[in-house]
């Protein structure tokens, strides 16, 4: 049964829908700055979506309140890739989106006000829960069916598409609108900075100079339909998703395997799933977050799939940031892209490969390319690593 791909919505640092992402991705614009709306007393490089809470509110016309920062990109982004489209009864559809952080941006100031007891609004509280996100989209769009939330770190939201995919492949939903979102916040800052993994420059994915990553944050939702579904909403479908994998190698609590064990598996697996082998693939959009340990890792499972023949591969990490648990579905909007507008991504901020390996990705955009099948990778801590296969529709 093929899955149809039907609808894209994304906000991010380059962009508040998918027409300024992909200009700003066309044009090689990344949108890593100084922190400008996160209150952090730090000028930490960021990938920030430019736009206040408040200005998003209004955007929106969002009236119940409190809301966190997750959900407005969530919805924004939901919004987008659901459309003009309408419920039915004969068309089963389902939410599934995913969230590291979830309303954490409110509960970190709700924890000021209550030490400084400063009388803080418990209602705030309604916000932490990661499901109040997705339960926030689902009723602002009208989506009763089936609502359901993940999280598994950087992976998270591959995993909601993937999962999308299974619910209509095993025809228990006709329609998913599946994706990720994830808000910046101080507690993620500190915590990877804890961790010795963030840059305090640009971040410069599969260099051997890398360092580390840049936060980012933003949303993106693709729509996901079954024959049946695209034949009653009459919705031109953009591509399919052919191919999906998970593997868990639980190497270790935050970092990656160095002999890229569960990467190569879920990435085999994918590939397996879709039906091509690894010479049917034109372009990776790789995971590639610009820190020692995951850059080496992916090049060793690239290796390991494709041997002397790596196809095309890249990291839009330096133009968003990472995104965490928004990450997958972001990249899976832009592998979308790819293969609509016969994209091949430029891997910013690249001067010299890894020494272990040698890999050289692509560092220019390049235009007009057959793109038929593109890989898109999301590696989460714990090893819980994804792929996805994107393909023309035929």
């Amino acid at each position: 049964m093929a899955v149809r791909i039907t609808g894209l919505g994304i906000v991010s640092a380059i962009g508040l829908t998918v027409a300024e992402n992909l200009y700003a991705l066309q044009n090689s614009k990344s949108g890593i700055e100084p922190v400008q709306f996160l209150e952090t007393g730090k000028d930490y490089l960021v990938g920030e979506v430019k736009c206040s809470n408040e200005e998003l509110v209004d955007r929106l016309g969002v009236r119940s309140k409190p809301v966190s920062r997750t959900s407005l990109l969530g919805l924004a982004a939901a919004r987008e890739a659901w459309g003009n489209n309408r419920h039915a009864s004969e068309i089963r559809t389902g939410i599934i989106s995913a969230t590291s952080v979830g309303g954490m941006d409110k509960t970190e100031k709700f924890y000021r006000y209550y030490l400084d007891r400063n009388h803080p609004d418990f209602n705030v509280l309604k916000c932490h829960d990661s499901g109040n996100t997705t339960e926030r989209i689902a009723a602002e769009l009208g989506i009763s069916g089936y609502i359901n939330t993940l999280s598994t770190a950087c992976s998270s939201g591959a995993n909601a598409i993937m999962l999308g995919a299974r619910l209509i492949e095993q025809g228990k939903l006709d329609r998913v609108l599946v994706g990720g979102t994830d808000a910046l916040t101080n507690f993620t800052l500190n915590g990877f900075r804890s961790l010795m993994i963030y840059d305090d420059q640009w971040c410069r994915p599969f260099d051997e100079s890398r360092s580390g990553l840049n936060l980012g944050e933003g949303a993106a939702f693709l729509l996901l339909e079954s024959d049946k579904s695209a034949r009653l909403t009459g919705n031109t479908t953009i591509c399919s998703l052919k191919g999906w994998a998970n593997a868990a190698d639980a190497y270790h609590q935050t970092a990656s395997s160095p002999d890229g064990k569960g990467a190569t598996m879920a990435i085999q697996n994918a590939i397996d799933k879709s039906g091509f082998n690894a010479l049917d693939i034109s372009y990776v959009n790789a995971h590639g977050t610009g820190t020692k340990n995951n850059d080496l890792s992916e090049s060793v499972a690239m290796l390991n799939i494709f041997g002397d023949n790596i196809p095309e591969f890249s990291s839009t990490k330096p133009f968003t940031g990472h995104t965490l648990a928004a990450a997958g579905a972001i990249e899976a909007v832009y592998s979308v892209l790819a293969i609509q507008n016969g994209l091949i991504y430029p891997n910013l901020n690249y001067q010299n490969p890894i020494a272990e390996t040698g890999l050289v990705p692509s560092t220019e955009l390049r235009k007009g390319q057959p793109v038929l099948a593109v890989l898109s990778n999301s590696f989460g801590f714990g090893g819980n690593n994804s792929s996805l296969v994107f393909a023309v529709n035929k």
